[in-house]
């Protein structure tokens, strides 16, 4: 019996053209460009160079001025009875540290100017006029890795809706661009598709599976130019946890319309859909602080602005002649693909000529953030291999300096957290050698009095809380900044509920903090040791960690908490006192990592606007997100009960790209073999593992073969034939 023939239900696909997965292709050229090669070329008139000259000058000179009054204020704590080697070193980071707060600091302090002048700061785009019209064609790109299929159809179809509201749909094509591995995730995602192209009545909708994930996100971007990108002038780059406004979308196209020098054009995304505690905090903090540093930002940066790698929109034919990654020399994790592309592809389009530009004022850009410390800290050692293989990017020929300064800002934001450590370290093994090694009081040579070791306490004071200042500040500017704009105010809840928001917030940041640092410094040194962190999927916020694994990983920094703790009062008590937020923070992390990652009612503490007046867009996504998903099966068992999936499969392979002849796909072969000696299609699914699965699925023929072999009662009834016969 042909058992490809029967469906339990109406097939999905069945009112949907089988070629409907794709587009006629439309080439274009993206070949990788050279390092080593490359002339920066200026496009802008003299008066803007003169006005962002005198905006850089007032953030580097201030920045400039803030460390060295701290250096010299730390040398003067140092220097009574000389400056030892381990006091240099020991200054030396102080001075690194500090010029990294500073030069967060100057940033801050101007995006509170800006913001408090209502100023427009990066591109000026006009978000509360009428929608503009628009003439181009725009791709969005929606690339995703082993994501929950039910949940990214669903910020999909709100997106697309959306858009389709604001009356320019027509110009907008949709692409689904999926690397995804699971075999189960993959057909699910196919059949979620489908039924998303039938609810929507689409022919813009686009689904296409990438059997070699070569390169990663920056990969399948570039396939997908390769093979469509000349048909579109404009593609917007979305995450899979992205969400963006219709209206949005429309008037970052005109911008780009408007701005024929721009090559990229970045959103400020807005985390939205926090659960745990740990995510509500960052949702709060990224609402309440992020204006003001973005704002900061896009004001000196100007036209040399950044890339985040989604909710952005970028000129097709600029990043394709211009954003070719090439791959880098050397083992992983340093050498081979470039992990962190989002900032080389935006200096290599700035190199040629193109401007980069913010707009953080926009609004109707939103993302999620992870739901846990340990999330966190797994996509910031992702994130912290892809940037520090930046060192080999720095030298490249002909980058803009600012561009330069990007590469070094994504470095440093790692390197901090080992300087760090190593400060806290040194400081410790200083008061240990002055407290148990004997000093000398009367030096070689003549001397009437003795030298007496001492420091001046009330003046290392002065130095920690004019450091702590530099970080506290900026939160204090933006929530003056907050509080003068009457309905961000009212939204958040009133002044009173930002203000202890902003309190627990800082409290609660400062316990974490020192966690991060062992997280962050432990993948540092893993990196250097040559150990590369792969591809991992991504648990998004509404995802649960075991207690397991939070004791488990969390153990280490608890310990580390205590051997520090303990050698600071074998030193002294006010040593001890002296270290205790960091100690604090590291006795603290077990139980932190459990309270952070639980769902916990804050009475409205950590509220954002987004939570109190959620915007349509992430309303209808959640009502999609929140109802019946489809039962799946397993992989091969739902393309054996459902003909219309099937073809819809098999045409889908017929548009990948095949190996080239004489490569051996192991996985391939050994699901044959086991194919082979099995009676019953139950028997065969149960034999392959994951990567033999996913082989199957991109082989028509052994596909075929393996879902019309006879089910286990159908194998059982003929072999009793048989035996009757």
């Amino acid at each position: 019996m042909d058992t490809l023939n029967k469906s339990a239900s109406p097939a999905p696909g069945a009112d949907i053209a089988g070629d409907a997965f794709l587009p006629t292709e439309s080439a274009l050229s993206m070949v990788p460009c050279r390092l080593d090669q490359g002339t920066l070329t200026k496009r802008r008139p003299a008066r803007i160079e003169t006005a962002l000259a005198l905006r850089r000058l007032f953030v580097f000179v201030g920045t400039a001025l803030l460390t060295a009054a701290g250096g010299y204020e730390m040398y003067d704590v140092l220097k009574v009875g000389g400056v030892t080697v381990l006091e240099g070193i020991l200054l030396a980071f102080f001075l690194l540290l500090l010029a990294w707060i500073a030069f967060s600091f100057m940033s801050a302090v101007a995006g509170c100017c800006v913001l408090l002048t209502r100023r427009q700061s990066g591109l000026p785009i006009d978000s509360n006029g009428p929608l503009p019209d628009i003439s181009s064609r725009t791709a969005m790109l929606l690339p995703t890795y082993n994501e929950d299929p039910h949940h990214l159809m669903a910020r999909l179809r709100a997106m697309y809706e959306s858009v389709a509201e604001t009356g320019r749909g027509a110009c907008f094509d949709w692409f689904l661009l999926s690397d995804t591995t699971d075999p189960d995730t993959w057909i699910c995602e196919e059949l979620t598709f489908i039924e998303l192209r039938r609810a929507c009545g689409a022919e813009r909708l686009y689904y296409r599976h990438r059997s070699d994930n070569t390169a990663r996100k920056s990969g399948n971007i570039a396939e997908w130019v390769r093979r469509f990108g000349a048909a579109y002038d404009s593609m917007i780059v979305l995450d899979a946890d992205s969400l963006m406004a219709g209206d949005t979308i429309v008037r970052l196209v005109h911008a780009m319309e408007s701005n024929p020098a721009a090559a990229l054009i970045q959103t400020q995304p807005v985390i939205v859909n926090a659960h745990s505690l740990f995510s509500r905090l960052q949702q709060f903090a990224g609402r309440v602080y992020g204006p003001i540093i973005a704002a900061g930002n896009a004001w000196w940066h100007g036209p040399e602005s950044n890339y985040w790698g989604h909710n952005a929109i970028i000129r097709v034919r600029a990043f394709a002649q211009e954003a070719g990654l090439p791959e880098l020399r050397g083992r992983k994790p340093f050498g081979g693909h470039i992990l962190s592309h989002d900032f080389v592809e935006a200096a290599l389009m700035r190199r040629a000529g193109w401007a980069i530009y913010m707009a953080p004022t926009l609004g109707g850009s939103f993302e999620e953030v992870p739901p846990s410390i340990l999330d966190f800290a797994a996509r910031d050692r992702r994130w912290c291999q892809g940037n520090l293989q930046h060192l080999a990017v720095l030298p490249a020929r002909g980058l803009h300096w600012v561009s330069r300064l990007h590469l070094m800002t994504g470095i440093g934001s790692y390197l901090t957290a080992p300087i760090w450590l190593m400060f806290l370290v040194l400081g410790l093994l200083i008061s240990l050698q002055a407290h148990f090694v004997r000093p000398e009081y009367f030096p070689k040579g003549f001397s009437l009095f003795p030298t007496w070791p001492a420091q001046d306490p009330v003046l290392a004071a002065w130095v920690f809380a004019a450091t702590m200042g530099l970080l506290i500040v900026p939160k204090l500017l933006a929530y003056l900044v907050l509080i003068s704009r009457r309905r961000e105010r009212v939204l958040f809840g009133g002044s009173i509920r930002v203000l202890a928001g902003i309190l627990a917030e800082t409290v609660l940041a400062a316990i974490i903090a020192p966690s991060m640092m062992i997280f962050q410094s432990g993948a540092v040194a893993e990196i250097l040791f040559g150990r590369d962190a792969g591809w991992q999927v991504q648990r998004r916020s509404d995802g649960e960690v075991a207690r397991g694994e939070i004791y488990r990983k969390l153990t280490a920094p608890t310990l580390f908490g205590l051997v520090l703790g303990l050698s600071a009062y074998a030193v002294s008590v006010p040593l001890l006192l002296w270290m205790s937020p960091v100690v604090i923070g590291l006795v603290l992390a077990l139980p932190m990592g459990l309270l952070t990652s639980s769902r916990l009612k804050t009475a409205g503490l950590f509220a954002t606007p987004e939570d109190e007046c959620p915007p349509p867009v992430l309303v209808r996504a959640n009502e999609l997100a929140a109802s019946a998903r489809i039962e799946m099966t397993g992989a091969l068992q739902q393309l054996r009960q459902d003909t219309g999936l099937l073809n819809y499969h098999l045409v889908s392979l017929s548009h990948v790209s095949r190996p080239k002849s004489g490569h051996v796909d192991v996985p391939l072969a050994t699901a044959r073999a086991k194919i082979e000696g099995c009676t019953s299609f139950e028997e065969a699914v149960a034999w392959l593992d994951g990567q033999e699965s996913r082989a199957v699925l991109n082989n028509p023929v052994i596909l075929r073969r393996i879902l019309q072999m006879p089910n286990s009662l159908q194998s059982a009834q003929s072999s009793e034939e048989n035996g009757l016969s």
